[in-house]
């Protein structure tokens, strides 16, 4: 497979590239986020081989190992999801060994489609686009959940056909919204996708030459240690030292106090005092916190106080919601007695609900914790629509008409850009109705196993075409992302209740259809910073996308079938990793929204009715804000108030814990705020390096431990630094009203 070059031949080598900085013009047009002016280059040489023989070879291996590792990690307790960082530095020395010893011949010399396997040196624009294959593999395939749900959980048949075809058009249906939204998205410096400064900072590191200054390190010295550091110190919290994950050392006063427990069990309790020195513990569920910056973080810290320390005790102990009958955390579904509902005995054969029954076995129960998440999940929802009419509305409206007008105002990497020939519109737009074509046909032709009709999925793209822009705009500015399931699972529970599959399937096709669009977008927006051409970017995007959707389907097939007992808690030795935390979340909501359906937990017949002003508070809280700074002017920290980000900051819990946010804030202040204000030149230099070489390193050496020492021999040590956060705090889950017996836990 030879190079295929936008904008010049193969025999075209780099030279001198554009400064930026040669022109007062260029100046003026610097960009307007100061981490963006910090941390990325305004160079580019259009002259730079890109889709090179070497970068299909990396680019499609790196996509296929990161997808299968991802797929067989994710049913861990800890799903470690390793990143395509661990991919950006591994295939450094590949590319230059492939550029050293392939030969250089060009073949069909003197033809139109001459070409050779080796244009010269390994450079960075090849980097990128096997980091955006990586990004494919390490980005994972939401609708394997249904998949686990289906076959482990509700212990149905599902064959591999329709269970394909539902990954492949959950995947692919992103990519309309991506090019519907990419103007708005993509192109506006105020859209600057913050995790990105982590890959471009690593890029600059390896490819730029930078002259060591006497007794201190360069760049790429600094990663390669601190890699290094990283995977040796990961053997303690994996392997040697579990404890490290959680230490819920407030527990250790008094192990026999239910109280106690509660309040200092950092993964069943509120995690008071509770606190890990394990990276993938702190970065696993809300990512890198040296990538957030400090405002969101601060953001994210807020709302976990609020909810953790104010919202859940209040409610607890005052006993809202029968509160006491059951463990103040956990995403369990309860009967009033405060025993495990027997979700099997209301399922009828054809899959539905058994309403005679559900009425014998009585009203479904929630804990305090997960009702009162569903309704913050329903105030960042309102909080999101109402927060970008308000404080982006003018500036969106702007960017329309700047659109439709041919007038846009540029920074300098988008006049850079204009270098290359852009990616038609129409590329997306046919992507987008072939894909929904298929997806009609797959839940019309499988309706009896996939429940779906042909208007569910038409109403589902609606929701996603909606939310994404909104959405977009704060992820691409706060680095986090108000969540869509809810409102998904909301509506197409009351249209059409009582159908667990059909819930399933509507929520990812409203909800991650939109996740995977801006998963996308910000790949454009990492193919922007670096001057990639944009239909190289695309064509990238689209064939990784269909890579790792066959190896992840292949991969969880796979594991499913093969690992006894996967899921199941129940069957499952006490060490086990194989709980599927998420899977398990991902369950439970199948059959509060699909199953019994929201008007038996949330409207007339259930219990938590109350729980829908939380759609009022969240439409009034922007509201707040924005009369809060037209109110006092002065006051600059008004508004770096971001409600959509604090009221869905614990929208990831369960199956996160306290423990993961506790950490990750601890380290996010010291990065975001500390360092970024106090030691700038520090935080420039090694922030971004930092957290790229924690995640590689600790990435690599959890595969290879889990690999050679636990899945393979299942060696363990058995001592008490390995004890389980459940052992340490045994009584964390127990009810405290009164007459609740519950197996291991005393009676009030």
């Amino acid at each position: 497979m030879g190079e295929i070059q936008e904008t010049t031949t193969t025999t075209t080598k780099t030279t001198k590239t554009t400064e930026s900085s040669s022109s007062e013009e260029d100046n003026n047009i610097s960009s307007v986020i100061k981490q963006v002016e910090l941390t990325v280059p305004k160079t580019d040489d259009p002259n730079m081989p890109v889709l090179t023989f070497r970068m299909w070879v990396l680019g499609l291996g790196t996509c296929i190992l990161l997808s299968f590792v991802n797929q067989f990690m994710w049913y861990r307790q800890n799903p470690m999801s390793v990143s395509s960082i661990s991919a950006q530095i591994a295939v450094v020395p590949l590319g230059h060994l492939m550029a050293k010893y392939i030969t250089k011949r060009v073949f069909f010399e003197g033809c139109k489609y001459e070409f050779t396997l080796n244009p010269g040196p390994f450079n960075v624009k090849e980097h990128v686009l096997i980091t955006i294959f990586a990004n494919s593999g390490a980005g994972t395939v939401y609708a394997t959940h249904i998949l686990s749900a289906v076959k482990l959980f509700y212990k149905r048949e599902l064959s591999l056909l329709p269970a394909f075809l539902i990954m492949f058009t959950t995947q692919v249906l992103g990519f309309g919204w991506a090019g519907l939204f990419r103007k708005y998205l993509v192109e506006p410096p105020q859209m600057w996708w913050p995790i990105n400064m982590v890959q471009v900072s690593i890029f600059r590191a390896l490819h730029e030459k930078e002259p060591r200054q006497k007794g201190g390190l360069s760049r790429t010295q600094t990663f390669l240690i601190i890699l290094c550091c990283a995977a040796a110190y990961c053997v303690l919290p994996s392997y040697l030292f579990i404890m490290t994950t959680s230490f819920s050392w407030l527990c250790w006063f008094k192990p026999k106090s239910v109280l106690i427990n509660q309040l200092g069990s950092g993964t069943e309790g509120l995690g008071i005092g509770s606190f890990a020195i394990d990276w993938s513990t702190i970065s696993s569920y809300l990512g890198s916190p040296l990538a957030s910056p400090w405002f969101a973080t601060a953001n994210v810290a807020a709302g976990f106080v609020l909810t953790m320390y104010i919202l859940i005790p209040i409610t607890y102990w005052s006993d809202f919601f029968k509160a006491k009958t059951f463990p103040i955390y956990s995403q369990k579904l309860f009967k009033a007695d405060g025993s495990l509902y027997n979700i099997k005995g209301i399922v009828t054969p054809s899959f539905e609900l058994d309403k005679l029954q559900y009425a014998k076995d009585g009203q479904l129960y929630l804990s305090n914790f997960f009702a009162l998440s569903y309704g913050l999940g329903f105030a960042t929802l309102s909080a999101t629509v109402v927060h970008v009419l308000i404080f982006n509305g003018r500036e969106i409206w702007e960017q329309v008409k700047g659109a439709l007008e041919g007038s846009k105002k540029m920074d300098i990497h988008m006049k850079l850009m204009k270098a290359y020939k852009q990616v038609p519109g129409w590329w997306f737009h046919v992507l987008l109705l072939l894909n929904l074509a298929l997806t009609i046909f797959t839940c019309e032709y499988y309706k009896e196993s996939l429940q779906l009709p042909w208007w569910g999925v038409l109403l589902a793209c609606s929701i996603a075409f909606f939310f994404t822009l909104p959405v977009g705009i704060i992820q691409a500015t706060t680095n986090q992302q108000p969540g869509l399931n809810i409102i998904t699972e909301y509506i197409i529970g009351y249209l059409y209740p009582g159908r667990p599959v059909a819930n399933m399937l509507f929520k990812v096709y409203g909800y991650i259809s939109m996740v995977q669009a801006l998963f996308l977008t910000q790949d454009f927006k990492l193919g922007h910073y670096m001057k990639i051409p944009p239909r190289s970017m695309y064509m990238a995007q689209v064939v990784g996308a269909l890579v790792s959707v066959c190896v992840y389907t292949a991969t969880a097939w796979w594991m499913m079938e093969s690992i006894p007992n996967i899921c199941d808690v129940s069957q499952l030795p006490p060490d086990s990793p194989w709980t599927c935390s998420y899977d398990r979340t991902f369950y439970s909501a199948s059959v509060i929204w699909g199953l019994v359906g929201p008007r038996r937990i949330f409207g007339d017949l259930g219990y938590y009715a109350r729980v829908n002003w939380f759609f009022v508070a969240g439409a009034i809280a922007p509201c707040l804000v924005w009369l809060a700074q037209k109110t006092f002017p002065s006051q600059n920290w008004i508004k770096h108030i971001h409600m959509p980000v604090m009221l869905g900051a614990t929208m990831m819990m369960p199956p996160a814990s306290a423990v993961n946010f506790t950490s990750w804030i601890i380290v996010g202040f010291i990065s975001g705020y500390v360092f970024y204000r106090h030691r700038q030149q520090l935080w420039v230099r090694y922030n971004y390096i930092l957290s790229g070489g924690l995640d590689a390193g600790t990435a690599f050496m959890t595969i290879l431990l889990f690999f050679s020492l636990q899945y393979v021999t299942n060696i363990g040590l058995d001592w008490w630094g390995n004890q389980p956060d459940d052992v340490i705090c045994p009584l964390a889950t127990c009810p405290t009203a009164k007459g609740i017996v519950v197996d291991g836990c005393p009676v009030f």
